[in-house]
C-alpha cells in the first residue's frame, strides 16, 4: 500500500513538473513573438531606409536603414507623408517601399515629422 502511494505521489510530482515547463516554455514563446522588437534610438535628423514592417492599425512603420538600424515610427496628427512631393495617405505605404524620413528624438521616442515614399 505504501508503494502504491508513493508511486501515485511521483506521478503527481512528474505531471506538476512537466506542466511547469510548458507553462515557462509558453510564457518564453510569447515574449518573443513579434511585439517585441530590437529598435535603435538615434538622432534626430533624416534617415533612408525600406519600410521593413507596415502597422495600418497603429499608424506605425519599422524602417531598416542601410546601416542596419531598425528605426520604429509611430505617426502622429502632424506627421506628413507625401510621394513625388504630394501629400498622400498612410494605405501608400507598404512593407519594401523605400522611405526618407525627417525625425525628431524625444527622449526613447522617435516621431516622424515628413516621411516621404521614395519607391515601392
Amino acid at each position: 500500500m505504501f508503494n502504491l502511494n508513493l508511486s501515485k505521489m511521483m506521478n503527481q510530482m512528474r505531471k506538476a513538473v512537466m506542466m511547469s515547463i510548458a507553462l515557462v516554455f509558453g510564457v518564453i514563446m510569447l515574449q518573443s513573438c513579434g511585439e517585441n522588437k530590437e529598435t535603435d534610438l538615434v538622432e534626430s535628423g533624416t534617415y533612408t531606409g525600406v519600410a521593413e514592417e507596415v502597422e495600418p492599425e497603429e499608424k506605425e512603420i519599422y524602417v531598416r536603414t542601410p546601416d542596419d538600424k531598425l528605426l520604429e515610427l509611430y505617426f502622429t496628427d502632424q506627421t506628413k507623408l507625401s510621394k513625388n512631393g504630394n501629400e498622400v495617405s498612410f494605405d501608400m505605404l507598404s512593407e519594401g517601399t523605400k522611405v526618407e524620413v525627417e525625425l525628431e528624438k524625444k527622449g526613447k521616442r522617435l516621431d516622424p515629422i515628413h516621411v516621404e515614399i521614395l519607391s515601392e
